[in-house]
């Protein structure tokens, strides 16, 4: 047998750390397209422990497609409040009325059959690939990005990310490697205060061993700090959604809701843009959820 090569100890090394060190989550339990599917739709941007009693409800509310599909819009987006882009449950919901459909209720098999979805991006999709079918598919995070960039020592831009998270995924082990180094990236190569000391690829790891900037922060898919909440236009959103799921209904009621009584102007293009999104309905002088 020959000499292992580098990538062959980071992929021995980083399976080995995971066997004791991966996370019990519910959606590690299960095969399910659909249930993979709105995890990592739910996981977007948001952390697990807000994901978690958010996931739950919504699967057993809405644990197929078709039943996503035929509910209203708006029992589907009050499940959702709390994770913020309310977007991606109106995506979420338009992907489940095209397979329920076009698919016969069932999520496409193909990497370019659920990029078809609305709303599914190549790291979704990838995910799905991966998670229900146990693909070899290289599924490429914000968590990903920073561990292979730190590894090689050098930015990335998204193709070169792709494409060395392909060639490290081990044969007939898609599922386990790719819950593996996203859970490296997420507890310990995180972006403010890497684990380097308690690391299982600490002596494969470039940037550790050499000098210079984090390679990280300059690779496709580097995590960006988020704009303040407190007082921001997602906050108004937000409280709008709330009022309207708590049977908020005029205008008047909306933007004080809101707080912003005294910036009515704001409000109204929020509330207008919330018709646009598709996440509220205008009839007349009164506002519903869909």
């Amino acid at each position: 047998m020959g000499r292992l090569t580098r990538d062959d100890r980071i992929v021995a090394s980083l399976l080995a750390w995971g066997g004791s060190e991966l996370r019990d989550l519910p959606w590690r339990r299960t095969r399910d397209p659909w249930a993979v599917l709105v995890s990592e739709v739910m996981l977007q941007q948001t952390s697990v422990a807000r994901v978690l009693p958010k996931y739950r409800a919504f699967i057993e509310e809405f644990p197929t497609p078709a039943a996503l599909a035929g509910a209203p819009l708006g029992d589907a987006l009050q499940l959702w409040q709390g994770l913020g882009y309310p977007r991606r449950c109106r995506n979420l919901r338009e992907t489940a009325v095209v397979v329920t459909r076009e698919h016969g209720g069932v999520l496409p098999q193909s990497l370019e059959g659920l990029l078809s979805l609305p709303g599914i991006g190549a790291y979704t999709a990838r995910a799905v690939l991966a998670f229900a079918h146990g693909e070899d598919a290289a599924v490429v995070d914000t968590n990903v990005s920073r561990v292979l960039s730190r590894l090689d020592n050098t930015p990335m831009r998204a193709r070169e990310l792709q494409a060395r998270a392909d060639s490290l995924v081990p044969a007939g082990l898609g599922w386990e490697w790719n819950q593996v180094i996203m859970d490296l990236g997420a507890r310990v190569c995180t972006a403010r205060s890497p684990q380097c000391c308690g690391c299982p690829l600490a002596p494969e790891c470039g940037w550790r061993s050499g000098d210079g900037d984090d390679p990280a922060t300059a690779s496709a898919g580097a995590s960006r700090p988020q704009g303040r909440f407190e007082g921001s236009d997602r906050q108004a959103r937000g409280r709008a959604l709330r009022a309207l799921a708590a049977g908020a209904r005029t205008q008047e009621q909306l933007i004080e809701a809101m707080n912003l009584a005294d910036d009515a102007a704001r409000a109204v293009a929020l509330l207008a843009g919330l018709v646009d999104d598709g996440l509220a309905v205008r009839d007349g002088g009164s506002f519903r959820l869909p």
